[in-house]
Protein backbone atom coordinates (compact mmCIF):
# COMPACT_ATOMS: atom_id res chain seq x y z
CA UNK A 1 0.00 0.00 0.00
CA UNK A 2 1.18 3.60 -1.01
CA UNK A 3 2.41 5.63 1.92
CA UNK A 4 -0.13 8.60 0.66
CA UNK A 5 -3.18 5.57 0.91
CA UNK A 6 -4.64 5.87 4.00
CA UNK A 7 -6.01 2.77 5.30
CA UNK A 8 -9.63 2.17 6.68
CA UNK A 9 -8.76 2.49 10.51
CA UNK A 10 -6.81 5.78 9.23
CA UNK A 11 -9.80 6.96 7.63
CA UNK A 12 -12.71 6.66 10.22
CA UNK A 13 -13.99 10.52 11.65
CA UNK A 14 -15.03 9.22 15.17
CA UNK A 15 -18.32 10.31 14.48
CA UNK A 16 -19.22 7.18 16.86
CA UNK A 17 -17.37 8.32 19.56
CA UNK A 18 -19.17 9.06 23.16
CA UNK A 19 -23.33 8.69 23.32
CA UNK A 20 -25.61 10.77 21.24
CA UNK A 21 -26.02 13.80 23.40
CA UNK A 22 -22.08 14.21 23.31
CA UNK A 23 -21.82 13.85 19.79
CA UNK A 24 -24.51 16.38 19.30
CA UNK A 25 -23.39 18.53 21.67
CA UNK A 26 -20.07 18.16 20.40
CA UNK A 27 -21.26 18.79 16.63
CA UNK A 28 -23.18 22.28 17.56
CA UNK A 29 -19.81 23.59 19.18
CA UNK A 30 -17.79 22.88 15.94
CA UNK A 31 -20.34 24.26 13.93
CA UNK A 32 -20.53 27.39 16.57
CA UNK A 33 -16.26 27.07 15.88
CA UNK A 34 -16.78 27.84 12.35
CA UNK A 35 -19.16 31.23 13.18
CA UNK A 36 -16.31 32.36 15.44
CA UNK A 37 -13.99 32.14 12.62
CA UNK A 38 -15.90 33.33 10.20
CA UNK A 39 -16.25 36.62 12.36
CA UNK A 40 -12.59 36.41 13.49
CA UNK A 41 -11.48 35.70 9.74
CA UNK A 42 -13.70 36.66 6.77
CA UNK A 43 -14.35 40.49 6.38
CA UNK A 44 -17.20 39.56 4.06
CA UNK A 45 -19.11 37.64 7.12
CA UNK A 46 -18.62 41.09 9.03
CA UNK A 47 -20.18 43.05 6.38
CA UNK A 48 -22.62 40.42 6.06
CA UNK A 49 -23.70 40.39 9.51
CA UNK A 50 -23.78 44.72 9.47
CA UNK A 51 -26.17 44.21 6.61
CA UNK A 52 -28.24 41.37 7.78
CA UNK A 53 -28.18 43.78 11.19
CA UNK A 54 -29.37 46.72 8.89
CA UNK A 55 -31.92 44.72 7.20
CA UNK A 56 -33.56 43.51 10.55
CA UNK A 57 -33.30 47.23 12.16
CA UNK A 58 -35.59 48.12 8.32
CA UNK A 59 -37.86 45.54 8.88
CA UNK A 60 -38.97 46.79 12.33
CA UNK A 61 -38.91 50.19 11.43
CA UNK A 62 -41.21 50.27 8.36
CA UNK A 63 -43.56 46.73 9.46
CA UNK A 64 -42.76 44.83 7.03
CA UNK A 65 -45.64 41.62 6.95
CA UNK A 66 -45.23 37.97 8.91
CA UNK A 67 -44.15 36.78 5.33
CA UNK A 68 -41.86 39.73 4.18
CA UNK A 69 -40.04 39.15 7.29
CA UNK A 70 -39.61 35.25 6.87
CA UNK A 71 -38.69 35.60 3.67
CA UNK A 72 -35.82 38.24 4.63
CA UNK A 73 -34.74 35.85 7.37
CA UNK A 74 -34.54 33.24 4.70
CA UNK A 75 -32.68 35.05 2.74
CA UNK A 76 -30.06 36.10 5.22
CA UNK A 77 -29.46 32.76 6.50
CA UNK A 78 -29.19 31.25 2.94
CA UNK A 79 -26.40 34.21 2.24
CA UNK A 80 -24.99 33.78 5.19
CA UNK A 81 -24.75 29.74 4.66
CA UNK A 82 -23.45 30.68 1.26
CA UNK A 83 -20.52 32.65 2.72
CA UNK A 84 -19.75 29.81 5.57
CA UNK A 85 -19.52 27.30 2.23
CA UNK A 86 -17.46 29.38 0.28
CA UNK A 87 -15.03 29.83 2.84
CA UNK A 88 -14.71 26.33 3.31
CA UNK A 89 -14.74 25.39 -0.25
CA UNK A 90 -11.10 28.03 -0.04
CA UNK A 91 -10.53 26.35 2.83
CA UNK A 92 -9.87 22.81 0.94
CA UNK A 93 -8.52 24.36 -2.20
CA UNK A 94 -5.57 25.98 0.15
CA UNK A 95 -5.25 22.80 2.08
CA UNK A 96 -4.51 21.26 -0.98
CA UNK A 97 -2.87 22.95 -2.63
CA UNK A 98 -1.02 26.57 -2.09
CA UNK A 99 0.19 26.90 -5.36
CA UNK A 100 -1.33 28.93 -8.21
CA UNK A 101 -3.63 26.76 -10.06
CA UNK A 102 -6.33 27.64 -12.53
CA UNK A 103 -8.06 24.78 -11.24
CA UNK A 104 -7.87 26.01 -7.77
CA UNK A 105 -8.24 29.48 -8.80
CA UNK A 106 -11.39 27.97 -10.65
CA UNK A 107 -12.93 26.82 -7.49
CA UNK A 108 -12.59 29.98 -5.57
CA UNK A 109 -13.75 32.49 -7.88
CA UNK A 110 -16.90 30.07 -8.33
CA UNK A 111 -17.50 30.05 -4.57
CA UNK A 112 -17.54 33.68 -4.81
CA UNK A 113 -19.53 33.82 -7.38
CA UNK A 114 -22.25 31.71 -5.56
CA UNK A 115 -22.33 34.16 -2.98
CA UNK A 116 -22.38 37.24 -4.68
CA UNK A 117 -24.82 35.86 -6.97
CA UNK A 118 -26.92 35.07 -4.04
CA UNK A 119 -26.51 38.53 -2.11
CA UNK A 120 -27.15 40.38 -5.42
CA UNK A 121 -30.36 38.67 -5.14
CA UNK A 122 -31.06 38.81 -1.96
CA UNK A 123 -30.31 43.05 -2.31
CA UNK A 124 -33.20 42.95 -5.36
CA UNK A 125 -35.48 40.54 -3.08
CA UNK A 126 -34.95 43.53 -0.09
CA UNK A 127 -35.42 46.30 -2.29
CA UNK A 128 -39.02 45.26 -3.78
CA UNK A 129 -40.03 44.67 -0.15
CA UNK A 130 -38.52 48.07 1.22
CA UNK A 131 -38.80 50.51 -1.91
CA UNK A 132 -42.76 50.54 -1.82
CA UNK A 133 -42.69 51.26 2.14
CA UNK A 134 -39.91 53.97 1.94
CA UNK A 135 -41.73 55.73 -0.96
CA UNK A 136 -44.53 55.64 1.03
CA UNK A 137 -43.27 57.98 3.44
CA UNK A 138 -43.12 61.07 0.66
Amino acid sequence: MSSKVKSKKEMIRHKEEGNAISRYCSSFFHAVDGIVYAIEKEHNFIIMMIASLLVFLFAILFSVSFTELMILIILVALVMACEMVNTAIEAIVDLVTLEQHPLAGLAKDAAASASLILSIASFICGMIIFIPKILALF
